[in-house]
């Protein structure tokens, strides 16, 4: 059986959320448990009644509308992303998946198609991670990656506490954030956020499996002194241990494997003079590779770099591992479910690994997991600029449906 999504419905839906949140420059500023989170996320609650969706809401504020199945006992199909954005990020991250997940839905009820599993659509707490960490952060809490007690205790730049803000939106649902019965499948669109497919000339990625990731933050403890009356000889200067460090790093993925990439994303300098010896630096390392054992070697190799720019300059340092994600590939079930989607439908696909991690990564260590990716024009993400057509928006999210009902197994009188 093949389905057709209603394109028109899909890009008017994707605008109707863009709105909330909307920035000057095209993009969204929607940080997770933010004001304009609770409005998206009531939003969402809206959509699915209007589709006939039961909702429910978890602890942690992951949200589920739940469309039943013919078989009472049969394993929920799963299929969703997430509603928050990056600071000043692009409409399509996320929102994508869940819109299609909700479009999915509706052309069920559209055709009066009844399926053998129930079929649930999820919007899953703070993916981003930018404003409260770590990423991938209410998927993780639902599949036991993270301590949720831990989790309500972190707090955002400005000190206010998750669960404080998680109260104050009115998503601290009363349901345990965990699985509440075994499930079949999960699925999930999204973006790239690379240039491959485009590159390529593909329709539509079938994405096999996830990389892995090491982030760290790293503090480089210096001492402060004049810049003029403070001879070169004299120095502890932190900056310029961590300006070798940012070297090493951009040159770290040559010597690892073809798929490594490494970044420093963010720096910090106190005091932050024109004219004092920097005392201060803290920065981050993020490494992936769809390798662990080429990840664990870039750990290391990065911690040696530290160590060895932090003598050079005689100071001292501090290395936290702030999160480790590990590398999934999808099993074949599901991952077959998207290619035959994209062979039925007619569209050009490629199988390849995502170099992003996603909400699949946790999801996967529940039940079967797969994704369909979305092209992203010059492989913009996490930018204002982040674009993908509204005919690739239709044909990612056509093979997410078929996919879907796929796994959800309709009934054919």
């Amino acid at each position: 059986m093949r389905i057709d999504i209603d394109r028109d419905r899909l890009v008017e839906t994707m605008e109707d959320q863009a709105e909330i949140g909307g920035t000057e420059g095209g993009g969204l500023h929607r940080l997770a448990l933010s004001d304009t989170d609770r409005e998206v996320r009531d939003w969402f609650v809206d959509r699915a009644a209007d589709a006939g969706l039961d909702v429910r809401v978890d602890a942690f504020g992951n949200t589920f509308a739940r469309r039943e199945g013919a078989d009472p006992d049969a394993e929920p199909l799963l299929v969703g992303s997430h509603l928050d954005s990056q600071p000043y990020g692009g409409i399509y991250d996320g929102a994508l998946g869940v819109v299609a997940a909700l479009e999915f839905v509706r052309t069920l009820n559209d055709r009066a198609i009844e399926t053998r599993r129930p079929v649930e659509v999820v919007n899953w707490t703070n993916e981003e991670g930018s404003r409260f960490p770590p990423a991938m952060q209410g998927s993780g809490v639902w599949a036991g990656a993270h301590d949720i007690e831990a989790e309500y205790e972190k707090t955002d730049a400005d000190g206010t506490r998750l669960l404080d803000e998680l109260e104050r939106i009115g998503y601290h649902g009363d349901e345990p954030a965990e699985p509440r019965e075994p499930y079949h499948a999960y699925l999930e669109l999204h973006p790239e956020q690379g240039p491959f497919l485009e590159e390529t000339g593909a329709d539509v990625g079938i994405v096999t499996g996830i990389v892995g990731l090491r982030w760290a933050d790293i503090t480089l403890h210096g001492q402060a002194n004049h810049t003029g009356t403070t001879p070169m000889n004299y120095r502890e200067d932190a900056l310029v241990a961590a300006s070798d460090i940012v070297t090493a790093i951009r040159r770290l993925p040559g010597t690892l494997g073809d798929r490594t990439v490494a970044t420093v994303g963010s720096l910090t300098v106190q005091p932050n003079s024109v004219n004092t010896v920097p005392e201060t630096v803290t920065l981050t390392t993020d490494i992936r590779d769809p390798d662990e054992a080429v990840l664990d070697e870039g750990v290391a190799r990065m911690e040696a770099e530290v160590a060895a720019a932090a003598d050079r300059e005689g100071i001292e340092y501090e290395i936290e591992h702030t999160m480790a994600s590990p590398t999934v590939d999808f099993p074949d079930r599901p991952v077959e479910a998207v290619a035959d989607a994209v062979d039925h439908l007619g569209y050009d696909g490629r199988r390849m690994v995502s170099g992003a991690g996603h909400d699949a990564t946790h999801a996967a260590a529940v039940c079967g997991a797969a994704m369909v990716f979305s092209v992203s024009e010059g492989g913009k993400s996490h930018t204002e600029d982040e674009f993908t057509s509204w005919p690739d928006c239709y044909r990612s999210s056509n093979v997410l449906a078929n996919a879907a009902l796929d796994l959800a197994e309709p009934i054919v009188d």
